[in-house]
């Protein structure tokens, strides 16, 4: 059993990761309202691919929830019908949520690719969680700790919800993001705590790693929340349409500046907790793959404050900035409970 939530951990946090990817890639490519409605794309659940089937026409058949667009709004369907001769406004609503009244079918199916990842998230995490049951004589915090993970993705879903419905509204994004670096913390914990058996005889721990690492994670977090605000204020400018890439970086609040700075606080704390693990003789393999992953993030960000921030380094960024947090997360699970003998191999 303790091998099946290991993989089901593994599987629900590899997904939780790509959820991260492809919502960043919304965000990259101006998406995020590509489904102006939710949890369907303009009442769909497989969305339009072209504007004709969001034009009303003489003789369709839609159903209740379809949407429409006409006169620069949208409008949704109050039941099932099929149209007259001429458009009868008796049977649509407008929709209110939001004033958004654009059709792209690339957004729209960025947007939906988006949410399916999101959908099959749900799978591995609603099946550690049940599978957890049958441990939980063995270890109770595994089933809390895979409940906890359950509702924390229905929460993150309802912030999505919210993200929509306000059609992006300030701040909505960045408390999403927080919420899925929640479940990127829980997950790693798990499959640490899962992989990692415990004995009765530990060699001493060097609490200055645990702190450290501890330390490293926490400034992670606020470098990721200041990554956020300055990727909302790229997005505000951009959407003005008064400023290239190329002039976006001198035109930045002045988070971006410290955002920038901050990296090499960052970098130096994660390399340290690393080299200190590795110098333990007790993990060796994965810090050196922290060390990789902190040094592309840098090294992605630099790129991007340099090169006139370029769309395809913003995901690839994000990814590697959780990426680290995660695997730092599972080192200071995995360290607290690793033994010289226990032949686990990390």
């Amino acid at each position: 059993m303790q091998n099946i939530l290991f993989k089901l951990a593994v599987a629900s946090l590899t997904m939780i990761l790509l959820t991260v990817l492809a919502g960043s890639i919304v965000r990259m490519s101006g998406s995020g309202m590509g489904c102006p409605d939710w949890p369907k794309c303009f009442g769909y659940y497989i969305p339009p691919v072209d504007v004709e089937t969001l034009t009303w026409t003489e003789g369709r058949s839609f159903k209740k929830g379809n949407m429409i667009l006409r006169d620069e709004y949208f409008f949704t369907a109050k039941t099932d019908f099929q149209a007259g001769s001429e458009f009868n406004s008796d049977k649509w609503e407008r929709y209110t949520k939001h004033d958004y009244n654009i059709f792209n079918p690339v957004h729209t199916w960025i947007e939906y690719i988006n949410r399916l990842i999101g959908a099959l998230t749900g799978l591995p995490v609603l099946a550690f969680f049940i599978f957890s049951l049958f441990y939980m004589r063995r270890n109770l915090a595994v089933t809390l700790l895979g409940l906890a993970g359950l509702l924390l993705l229905g929460f993150v879903a309802w912030l999505g919800k919210l993200v929509v419905d306000g059609n992006l509204i300030p701040h909505s994004i960045t408390y999403h993001m927080f919420s899925a670096l929640g479940l990127v913390a829980i997950y790693s914990l798990l499959a640490a705590k899962l992989r990692v058996h415990e004995f009765a005889f530990q060699p001493k721990r060097d609490a200055r790693i645990l702190i450290l690492g501890a330390v490293s994670a926490i400034l992670v977090l606020v470098q990721t929340g200041m990554g956020t605000e300055v990727r909302e204020a790229v997005d505000t400018l951009m959407s003005t349409g008064d400023y290239s890439r190329d002039a976006l970086v001198e035109s930045l609040p002045f988070i971006f500046k410290v955002h920038r700075s901050f990296s090499i606080v960052v970098l130096f704390s994660t390399a340290v907790f690393a080299v200190w693990l590795i110098r333990t003789r007790t993990i060796s393999t994965w810090p050196r793959v922290l060390l990789a992953l902190v040094l592309m993030e840098v090294l992605a960000g630099i790129g991007l404050a340099y090169l006139g921030m370029p769309a395809l380094l913003q995901p690839v960024h994000l990814l590697l900035a959780v990426a680290s947090f995660s695997l730092i997360v599972f080192l200071m699970v995995a360290y607290y409970r690793k033994t010289l003998s226990s032949g686990v191999s990390l």
